[in-house]
């Protein structure tokens, strides 16, 4: 038998059941069925990639090595395309900035999970959906790119159960959550806001630790007040929720918001992003430590359904990398 960084390649005309129990046995499976990594989906994967044994850091728990063909492997038995493999290359490095404090989040008893938000030229061209069920089942590129990515911290940094995951419940968002930002809203987009530009593309990894549906306070939004008011509430119920309410210091927060809504709050005068922004703050009386650490990020289908997704209260920031 091969393998490839220590790891089983299976043959050609290996049967699927065997393969999925060998992975398992090798403590690679995520519990759903896995891509037989065959040494021609493996070069394919990594194909035209230089330096490929290079280390890009060593990823928390158990501090497996991060390379170009530790994290191709993951993008095979998690069913990405070879074009998929920069953006879950990236996110893997970006999630061992200290300030995100992956450790903590990969080896708590509490829920935190990794989610991915992808921006720019590169969702388009990957086909990473913005739109409806964005975070959602239904799109190949969203369900696997973000599934590797949480392979990676899997099967290169050790994060299984019992052993460096502790998490007393987790969640659905362990298995994948990744999802597009939308192009064509009336705000600057997350890497304009954040120095990139606006045409940039680039990840951000964000330790959350879930997802919270929110409505607007009156059904369909009329007013600005009346959309954000609900999510600012349940920004300050987290706080409770979490335990923060303990903590002296505040971090970032992050909202999805659909576009309709976002129109919504842009046709009344001066609400531009540092309005809603400055609002927020305001209104949270002390719910994250400035004004522009509270991300909207506009994505999502039609409809005024909003999603919160609170940043672990453990302690992470979130990091975006240019692509």
């Amino acid at each position: 038998m091969t393998e490839w960084c220590g790891w089983p390649v299976v043959g050609e005309t290996t049967a699927w059941e065997a393969v999925q129990q060998q992975l398992a046995e090798a403590e690679l499976s995520d519990g759903l069925p896995l891509v037989p990594p065959t040494q021609k989906r493996l070069d394919a994967m990594i194909a035209g990639v230089a330096n490929r044994a290079e280390s890009h850091g060593m990823m928390p728990p158990m501090f497996g090595d991060i390379t170009p063909e530790s994290v191709a492997y993951q993008c095979v038995i998690a069913g990405c395309l070879p074009g998929e493999l920069p953006v879950v290359l990236a996110a893997a490095q970006a999630v061992l900035e200290p300030d995100f404090n992956l450790l903590g989040i990969a080896t708590t008893t509490g829920s935190a999970a990794v989610a991915l938000c992808v921006h720019g030229p590169i969702a388009r061209k990957l086909g990473i959906n913005a739109l409806t069920n964005c975070i959602g089942p239904g799109t190949r590129a969203n369900a696997c790119i973000g599934r590797a990515l949480q392979l990676c911290l899997r099967n290169i940094g050790g994060a299984r159960s019992d052993v460096g995951d502790m998490a007393t419940m987790g969640q659905p968002a362990k298995f994948t959550l990744c999802c597009a930002e939308r192009e064509g809203g009336p705000f600057p987009s997350l890497t304009e806001r954040l120095g990139l530009g606006k045409e940039a593309s680039a990840i951000t990894v964000m330790g959350i630790s879930g997802t919270a549906e929110v409505l607007p306070g009156d059904g369909e939004g009329a007013t600005p007040e009346a959309i954000l008011d609900p999510v600012v509430a349940g920004m300050r119920a987290e706080i409770v929720m979490s335990g923060q309410s303990r903590k002296n210091q505040r971090g970032e927060q992050v909202f999805l918001l659909p576009l309709e809504l976002a129109e919504k709050i842009a046709r009344h005068d001066a609400w531009d992003i540092k309005r809603v922004q400055r609002y927020m703050f305001d209104k949270g009386e002390d719910v994250a430590v400035s004004p522009e650490a509270i991300h909207p990020i506009v994505t999502g289908g039609a409809g005024y359904k909003m999603a919160y997704l609170p940043i672990w209260g453990g302690g992470s920031q979130t990091v975006m990398r240019k692509l």
